[in-house]
């Protein structure tokens, strides 16, 4: 039996068909935004805290796209692809997992506690995710199915166990920052296999052993910031492939022996280098003049011997140089050369020399240093002879300490018009004479250390006019009167 279909049935047909398919596309979109929907809602009633009222505009008569926060796409129907929110109290709800077109989820600076949702590994468009700032404890889950994801920042939590290695990271990230969290265990060596890594700083938790050698692959490395663990082993020569590297930070941890000879060679690109409190011995290199754009220097409290290399002055930018607590000499102009040069740094604003064996007079030169330079830390050396008269041409200054050397003579009236001088220390020296009234002139002074010394006379009165000034000791001296208070 045929059965004859007429042109008025064939018409029915298109629209009842037409019909069914727009029907079940709304009610797919329908389905997709009640979806997206329970699950912000989810994460509202995850909210125990809002003080800042940042969900305040989360409620039925506003379009989802429309909430503080959340960020959709133009394509119809709208997905949510960002959630950015701070000032919230609560747990992360794992609903964020069902968010599937999620790109950038920023929760950092809240008060978060609890885990971080295991859900959120299931994010396969997630570019970025940034949970700095919270208060998450228990383990880093894995997110090594988050295909996109670039940047993973978890610093500034109490997360505890060990570091991911490649099983638990996608294959493409660049940023891992785990920064002030509780982790422990060891630099896990899969992590060489993430080639794309450009960023990895785990500083202040609790990681031991040395940098492992298979991190030697990281040739894109440009960030690697490890300060503030308990790691150990030599100089990690797995670094020097790092030719891109920027940012080296090894401080506080335990390495020892010497450092590459030709470390400045190695790392050209160098910006920031601070290795301080660790075991480091030997000279240091003046290689380090071949990263020129280094602007921070920091090698303080470990056991460099000799001198300051004279090349030191070729690093133009250089901002800070901390060399204190080591056993670095200085004792014939030539070996006091690096001063001289270091007044090419015309931008250098913290230099410290304290607690070494430095010999005889402070260069004149120090006259010649920028006029940038704030912070002088000389003391606890064996510096000798009258008050360094370059100090003068330093008007910039806030902290001046020529403490615990054997300077002679007596202290400049001059010394009252560095107006900026907020602490000045000359304790333990064998200065002579008045204790200059022109020191009233610095209407910044907070602290004031004049102790030990041969100063004689009245203490000047009119230091009872520095309305900062909280800290004075002029103890151990030939002085008289009261303090000024």
């Amino acid at each position: 039996m045929t059965m004859k279909v007429t042109t008025a049935t064939a018409h029915f047909l298109l629209v009842f068909l037409a019909s069914t398919i727009s029907h079940s596309v709304i009610c797919s979109a329908l389905g997709n935004e009640t979806d997206q929907l329970s699950s912000l809602l989810e994460f509202k009633n995850a909210i125990s805290l809002d003080p800042e009222q940042s969900l305040i505009s989360w409620n039925s008569s506003n379009h989802l796209c429309s909430w503080e926060g959340v960020s959709c796409s133009s394509k119809n129907p709208p997905r949510v692809t960002a959630i950015d929110l701070v000032g919230l109290v609560g747990r992360i709800s794992p609903s964020l997992g069902n968010l599937t077109f999620l790109r950038n989820l920023s929760l950092a600076t809240n008060r978060f506690t609890g885990q971080i949702p295991a859900s959120l590994g299931r994010l396969r468009r997630l570019r970025s995710l940034y949970l700095s700032n919270n208060t998450l404890q228990g383990t880093i889950p894995s997110f090594a199915n988050c295909s996109e994801l670039r940047a993973l920042f978890l610093d500034g939590n109490e997360l505890a166990g060990g570091l991911p290695g490649a099983g638990d990271l996608p294959v493409g990230i660049e940023a891992l920052v785990l920064s002030s969290n509780r982790l422990a265990g060891t630099i896990p060596p899969s992590l060489g296999n993430v080639t794309t890594l450009r960023k990895l700083a785990c500083m202040n938790n609790g990681v031991g052993g040395g940098i492992p050698g298979e991190l030697a692959a990281l040739r894109g490395m440009e960030v690697l910031a490890v300060d503030g663990n308990r790691l150990s082993g030599g100089f990690p020569v797995a670094v020097m492939n790092m030719s891109g590297l920027a940012v080296l930070g090894l401080s506080t941890n335990g390495f020892t022996g010497e450092l590459p000879s030709g470390i400045g060679g190695f790392l050209p690109k160098l910006r920031q280098l601070t290795i301080g409190g660790n075991f480091f011995q030997g000279n240091i290199p003046s290689s380090l003049a071949n990263a020129s754009n280094l602007f921070k220097l920091g090698m303080s409290d470990n056991n460099f011997t000799g001198v300051v290399p004279a090349s030191i002055g070729k690093l133009a930018k250089l901002t800070l140089l901390n060399l204190e607590m080591n056993q670095l000499h200085a004792r014939s102009k030539q070996e006091w050369e690096f001063m001289d040069n270091l007044a090419n740094c015309t931008e250098l604003q913290v230099l410290s020399l304290e607690k070494n064996q430095m010999e005889g007079q402070v260069p004149s030169s120090l006259g010649n240093f920028s006029v940038q330079l704030q912070y002088l830390y000389l003391g606890l050396n064996r510096l000798s002879g009258s008050f360094p008269s370059g100090i003068a041409n330093l008007p910039n200054l806030i902290i001046l300490a020529l403490d615990d050397n054997w300077f002679t003579g007596s202290v400049p009236q001059w010394l009252g018009g560095l107006k900026t001088l907020q602490s000045l220390t000359v304790s333990y020296n064998n200065f002579t004479g008045y204790v200059p009234s022109s020191l009233s002139n610095l209407s910044h002074l907070m602290e004031l250390f004049l102790e030990s010394n041969q100063f004689i006379g009245n203490i000047p009165p009119s230091l009872g006019n520095l309305q900062f000034l909280t800290t004075i000791d002029i103890s151990n001296n030939n002085l008289h009167g009261s303090v000024p208070e």
